[in-house]
């Protein structure tokens, strides 16, 4: 079943069950989605599932910095409701690595690239997100290489 179809139908159960957290976090994806479609240059066909799963990486990445933001702003409110729309993008989203998976990973791209020091991270960098890309958030994947390669030791 395409995303679409799987949101619409998500939609249709939010509404049936007054659930407006849910509701609004679908609505929102349906519109990423059409607009997406819409694009120029867009495929008729629709979106791929990699197109999809990048769009919901990017309004995943969204929601978890207005969440910081509004921390911040000691806006406790409108921080929860970033966090559960949230949690509601994210079951749609592969799972995530752990972090000791992601670091077992990540070694194993280091030694395979052949990456000696900090000066190394940006071929690090490349392989990583493509490999990893949508299975762990690109900030901790680039944290974690950052300090592999300080790290000779691994």
């Amino acid at each position: 079943m395409a995303l679409k179809d799987t949101i619409d139908a998500g939609i249709k159960q939010a509404m049936l069950a007054k659930d407006k957290v849910r509701l609004t976090a679908l609505r929102s994806i349906k519109s990423q989605i059409l607009l997406a479609e819409t694009a120029e240059g867009a495929s008729a066909t629709g979106l791929s599932a990699d197109q999809e799963q990048k769009l919901l990486i990017r309004a995943a990445k969204q929601r978890r910095d207005s969440a910081a933001t509004y921390k911040e702003q000691f806006r406790s409110d409108l921080e929860e409701t970033e966090l559960a729309e949230l949690a509601i993008i994210e079951e749609f989203l592969p799972q995530q690595l752990s972090e000791a998976d992601l670091v077992e990973k990540l070694v194993g791209i280091i030694q395979r690239v052949g990456a000696t020091g900090p000066s190394d991270l940006g071929k690090v960098m490349g392989v990583a997100a493509r490999e990893l890309a949508g299975q762990a958030d690109g900030k901790m994947i680039s944290q974690t290489v950052g300090s592999l390669l300080n790290n000779t030791n691994f």
